[in-house]
C-alpha cells in the first residue's frame, strides 16, 4: 500500500487529520461513520473485483476489509459493547468468515463476491437516517 493508486486521498498532515477528525466525530454518530467506512471498503472490494482489475488492488481491498472486520470483532469482544448478544455472535462468526474467505479471495480460489454481498447486508441494517444508497 505503499504507492498512491487513482483517486486514493493523500495523507494529511496531523493537525489537519485531527481537526477534521472532530469535527467528523461531531457531525456523523458511530453507526453513521461505520456505514462509510463498510460503504468505502465495498466500493474498494467491487473495484477489484473487476475481471481487468489488477491483482494487487485486490489484494489491497481484501486487506483492508479484513481489517475492516478484525476491529469489528474486536469492538464487539469488549465489554462496553452494548449490542445484544444473540447479534453480537452472528456479527463475530461472519468476521471469522470473511477471515477465512478474504484468504479464498487472495489466493484466487473465489471472487470476492461474497464478500460484497455481505458487507452491503451490513450496509442496509447500518443504513444512515437520511437513507443512504447502497
Amino acid at each position: 500500500m505503499g504507492q498512491f493508486q487513482g483517486d486514493a486521498p493523500l495523507p494529511m498532515p496531523n493537525m489537519a487529520s485531527k481537526a477534521y477528525g472532530a469535527i467528523i466525530q461531531r457531525t456523523e454518530s458511530p453507526r453513521d461513520i461505520e456505514y462509510r467506512v463498510f460503504s468505502q471498503v465495498t466500493a474498494a472490494l467491487q473495484e477489484a473485483a473487476a475481471p481487468d482489475a489488477h491483482f494487487t488492488l485486490r489484494v489491497e481491498a481484501v486487506h483492508r476489509n479484513r481489517e475492516l472486520w478484525q476491529t469489528l470483532a474486536y469492538d464487539l469482544a469488549g465489554d462496553g459493547n452494548m449490542l445484544p448478544d444473540d447479534l453480537k455472535s452472528k456479527l463475530l462468526s461472519l468476521a471469522i468468515w470473511v477471515t477465512g474467505e478474504s484468504s479464498r479471495v487472495t489466493a484466487g480460489t473465489t471472487s470476492p463476491d461474497a464478500l460484497i454481498n455481505v458487507n452491503k447486508s451490513i450496509m442496509v441494517g447500518l443504513r444512515p437516517a437520511n437513507g443512504g444508497a447502497v
